[in-house]
């Protein structure tokens, strides 16, 4: 599963959900399995027209498809176990 983070420089809200992913990633004990990819939404003009008002906005994709699920934005304030946990309810929808 890849995760998709859409995000844009100097966003706090961002960054702080970045930081809250990449230590999930690295939790060996982590059952969410998927790979995280940041996409800098100044980085195309579709992007930025998209989800300017928007980011972070996640979604999920299956390695081998281009469509998107789009995940509903988690709290600033959620914890990183919160998140995991919903990142795995998500997960496995797209699993099943």
């Amino acid at each position: 599963m890849n995760l998709i983070l859409y995000s844009k420089p100097g966003c706090h809200l961002c960054e702080g959900l970045q930081e809250k992913l990449e230590e999930i990633l690295k939790d060996p004990e982590n059952p969410c399995k998927f790979d995280l990819e940041i996409r800098d939404i100044t980085t195309r003009d579709d992007w930025f027209a998209a989800y300017q008002y928007e980011v972070p906005v996640l979604s999920v994709c299956e390695a081998d498809t281009t469509t998107e699920q789009f995940i509903p934005r988690p709290s600033p304030r959620m914890s990183v176990r919160k998140l995991q946990q919903m990142l795995q309810k998500y997960l496995s929808t797209m699993n099943n």
